[in-house]
């Protein structure tokens, strides 16, 4: 009778927390400053994601060091679903291949959720520079080496940056800053001469004339984008996808992993979100745990040989 009674509470004990789960807020950490990519784009989906948990949603935004900081703290926090980490390509896929030593694995460390979105990048300058095509955009490089330079915030930007130097034989130079917000804004000011961006922060700017697109990563023109060619059309042979997507602390309960996981499917579908995703230029995609586990995997090996080829470290 001990054995059976000790059994059953083991086995009550077991769900009790995936159906208990969510009991208190929930903390989603973004590893840039409010205004970049990836804190625009939960800032979207958060309101509806705590009407589907019934808890609060609540976005903390880690700036600095190539999103380490904020990506450490996460593989280091309670694996109880409470904390989860606005994981883009940058800190997940591309700071493995530009750093020898990370305070985390982005393996290892980390249980996928889902990929919330996949999006192109675009090569942006300022709404009133001289420059109006990639074209031009190199020749005013080749001509002005000491004032040709890029602003860019996360490895992703700028390993995507210097492979567009590496294939056109330019050498701007590279400007750091907390996010890709941040970016937009300095080549809105004058204060550098491009960036090469998520869609997100330059948005406004575009709309608002205040910037300029001269071209787009994607292999074809995007679907939100049909007015800006790619850089293949360019003559620049550079393709670059960015994806971002929820990762709890590794050991998080499979059920916890589960619910968080059909909801960001859910709501990443929601006709309100996917508008408010279409404006800042992003595809839903919603996916599944393991094809986020697949895609991290596929990227880190990309992205560690392009980062090798290109001979950028950040160390």
């Amino acid at each position: 009778m001990l054995r059976i009674a000790l059994l059953l509470i083991c086995v009550a004990a077991l769900p009790a927390t995936a159906q208990e789960y969510p009991s208190k807020p929930i903390r989603i950490v973004v590893g840039y400053a409010a205004g970049g990519g990836n804190d625009l784009i939960v800032r979207v989906m958060a309101p509806r994601l705590a009407e589907g948990l019934g808890q609060p949603v609540i976005v903390e935004n880690k700036p600095g060091a190539q999103a380490i900081i904020a990506t450490e703290s996460v593989a280091k926090a309670a694996p109880d679903g409470y904390t989860v980490l606005m994981g883009p390509t940058g800190p997940m896929s591309m700071n493995p291949a530009t750093y020898s030593k990370l305070p985390y694995d982005s393996i290892r460390d980390f249980a996928p959720i889902s990929t919330i979105g996949q999006f192109p990048l675009l090569v942006v300058v300022g709404g009133q520079s001289p420059v109006h095509s990639v074209k031009e955009l190199i020749e005013f490089a080749k001509k002005n080496p000491g004032q040709a330079n890029y602003g860019s915030s996360a490895a992703a930007f700028q390993i995507a940056t210097e492979l567009f130097k590496q294939k056109t034989a330019t050498g701007f130079v590279h400007i750091p800053y907390k996010s890709s917000g941040e970016s937009v804004n300095a080549v809105v000011a004058g204060q550098v001469t491009m960036t090469i961006c998520d869609p997100p922060p330059a948005s406004g700017p575009l709309r608002g004339g205040t910037a300029r697109a001269l071209a787009i990563t994607a292999n074809e023109r995007h679907h939100w984008w049909p007015d800006v060619p790619t850089l293949k059309e360019s003559g620049v042979d550079v393709e670059v996808w960015l994806w971002t997507a929820f990762f709890a602390p590794a050991k998080t309960p499979p059920a916890i992993v589960a619910r968080l996981q059909k909801e960001t499917a859910r709501v990443v579908r929601l006709p309100d979100v996917a508008e408010g995703l279409a404006k800042l230029g992003v595809d839903p995609v919603g996916g599944s745990s393991d094809e986020l586990a697949q895609r991290l995997a596929r990227d880190m090996a990309k992205w560690t040989a392009v980062a090798k080829a290109a001979n950028i470290r950040n160390d």
